[in-house]
């Protein structure tokens, strides 16, 4: 059987995650990995220049897409819809329909479908809301992130006219999980929840004060929460701030008919948030090329797929192992 051929756009964290993910898939393989960047070296050799895509045209059956929410995605999206078959993992929550619609229209015109919004919130996350709400829905959902470093957030900083780098760490409010585990059901704003903390390296004889109001100020990022920013320098963010830990939890609380409380919770602890958002990326690059393969165009996200698409084993295989 052949391999289903893939390609990633974008070298930083999350494509060098891809790269390593696509090592544990004995039915894929890595035909190129793109950049814009020049003389990027990958594991698997130099990257070759976006300029290049257009000689992969037929040659990759799924373009796994790396670059940021907050300006990349939007625009290479659907771009390389025209041509390939795309995953991306687009979380900016409030643009996702805006997204979905600009996916969807360009990949029924060129008969290829694009998954976004796939990693683990949104994600896995979405589909234990989905589930939850579904099994109980007497309830209320609530969704904590952290402690960890959001790549989307530390990205849409570092874009900010003056950073040179930047971390910013997702921190729950404890006393908010705590309330809604012992199924209390409170009603928690934005900003009771998730508390935001940024380290942030600047350029020399840059204006720190305009960097910290376009932070805390930044719409769909900080804007709704309490956010503190730290000014330090690039050694100290290497020497402290170098790992990409996250994690979160989706919790519903609530009752059945018989006034019996339940609570249901999904719980991720994960030691590099890329590394594991990248495995998710190419578990749905295996999921898009199967459902393209049956005639599926357009655009998806992880409520329309299968979960049985995703495994590398088959239906037979599933069901005597899985079920």
């Amino acid at each position: 059987m052949s391999k289903i051929r893939v390609g990633i756009l974008g070298y930083g964290n999350l494509g060098r995650g891809v790269e390593l993910a696509l090592g544990n898939m004995s039915d894929m393989e890595l035909v190129g990995i793109f950049t814009r960047r020049k003389g990027v070296i990958t594991k698997s050799g130099e990257a070759l220049n976006v300029d290049k895509l257009a000689d992969y045209i037929g040659k990759i059956d799924v373009m796994i897409l790396c670059g940021g929410s907050a300006t990349d995605l939007p625009k290479q999206g659907v771009e390389i819809l025209k041509n390939f078959n795309t995953v991306d993992s687009f979380d900016t929550h409030a643009r996702i329909p805006e997204h979905f619609s600009n996916m969807d229209k360009v990949g029924k015109e060129s008969g290829r479908l694009g998954a976004i919004s796939i990693g683990w919130d949104p994600g896995l996350f979405s589909i234990a809301r989905v589930l939850f709400n579904s099994v109980l829905p007497n309830g209320k959902d609530y969704t904590f992130w952290g402690k960890g470093v959001s790549q989307g957030h530390s990205d849409a900083i570092r874009r900010i006219d003056g950073v040179v780098d930047a971390r910013q760490y997702t921190i729950p409010v404890e006393s908010a999980v705590e309330k809604v585990r012992s199924g209390l059901n409170p009603e928690l704003t934005t900003r009771e929840k998730h508390t935001r903390e940024c380290f942030v390296v600047a350029k020399e004889g840059a204006d720190l004060k305009r960097i910290e109001s376009e932070i805390v100020n930044m719409p769909n990022y900080f804007a709704d929460y309490d956010t503190t920013v730290h000014f330090i320098s690039k050694e100290e963010l290497d020497r402290d701030h170098s790992g990409i830990p996250h994690g979160g939890m989706v919790i519903r609380s609530g009752n059945t008919y018989s006034d019996m409380d339940h609570v249901l919770e999904l719980k991720l602890t994960l030691d590099s948030n890329p590394e594991f958002t990248s495995s998710v990326l190419v578990a749905y690059a295996r999921a898009v090329y199967r459902l393209n393969k049956e005639g599926k165009s357009g655009c998806v996200t992880v409520l329309d797929v299968p979960l049985a698409k995703l495994s590398p084993l088959s239906e037979d295989e599933l069901r005597a192992k899985m079920v």
